[in-house]
């Protein structure tokens, strides 16, 4: 039997960017809205996996066309969560700003984050609640499939026990993929204002983990190399996600 981490009952989940690569698409609709199975938007599929894991108290993170995702998700009740939003007014900058928006809400509290724009499979957040230590931890992917563009998504490069030793796009030597699934302490949130300090807003995740890794920090990783999961990057991961059904639960 799976034992669940009841400490972490709280998730994030990162909607605050233009998706100006999806073109003509998010001119006037926030990425997350796209619609991916039965007209229902991108930003469900989070959303449900967290709520089938029991974590109903959700943090999102908005900035451009903010008031669009209000009005569509509302206070979540009709999905069965409670649903609360923060502003990041400097959404054109890195995504480890929006993150850095939800430390107060956090509260102190271990909290899972989740990307907007990410499809994923539900075993994900399973199997991250079901890790026995409450550290900081990213989702990876050992055996990425082939809908997953290598040149496109973040590398990770481990030490022998399974802790992160790089990450970035870039990466030549890497051994799995960022899921862009995390459990977060108090201590990441406290080393993206530290960093933003020393390097403005332009700040990625990847960029805080470096910085934790730099200086001795120990960033664990889960295994989820036969779970699904799909980042809507381009509009041809979205017509992809269209064609195969995808919202939750997908098998890709």
């Amino acid at each position: 039997m799976v034992v669940i981490n009841r400490r972490i009952n709280r998730a994030v989940i990162l909607a605050a960017g233009d998706g100006n690569r999806m073109g003509q698409l998010t001119r006037n609709l926030p990425k997350v809205l796209l619609p991916i199975h039965e007209e229902e938007p991108l930003v469900l599929s989070p959303i449900r996996a967290l709520d089938a894991v029991g974590i109903r108290n959700i943090a999102i993170v908005v900035g451009y066309l903010s008031n669009d995702i209000r009005r569509n998700l509302g206070d979540g009740s009709q999905y069965g969560v409670n649903l609360h939003y923060l502003e990041n007014p400097q959404y054109l900058g890195g995504n480890a700003i929006s993150a850095w928006n939800a430390k107060s809400w956090t509260e102190g509290e271990p909290v899972i984050l989740c990307m907007g724009d990410h499809i994923i499979q539900t075993e994900i957040v399973w199997r991250l609640l079901s890790t026995k230590i409450i550290t900081d931890t990213l989702c990876i992917d050992y055996r990425p499939a082939l809908r997953h563009d290598i040149e496109e998504a973040t590398r990770v490069a481990l030490y022998e026990d399974g802790c992160i030793r790089d990450i970035g796009k870039k990466l030549k030597s890497w051994d799995a993929l960022d899921t862009g699934v995390f459990l977060l302490t108090e201590r990441f949130f406290n080393a993206v204002e530290e960093l933003a300090r020393l390097r403005g807003n332009s700040i990625e995740m990847s960029d805080v983990i470096r910085f934790m890794v730099a200086r001795g920090h120990r960033f664990n990783t889960c295994d989820v190399s036969s779970c699904s999961w799909m980042d809507i990057d381009i509009e041809e991961d979205l017509k992809l996600a269209q064609s195969q059904g995808a919202l939750n639960g997908l098998r890709l």
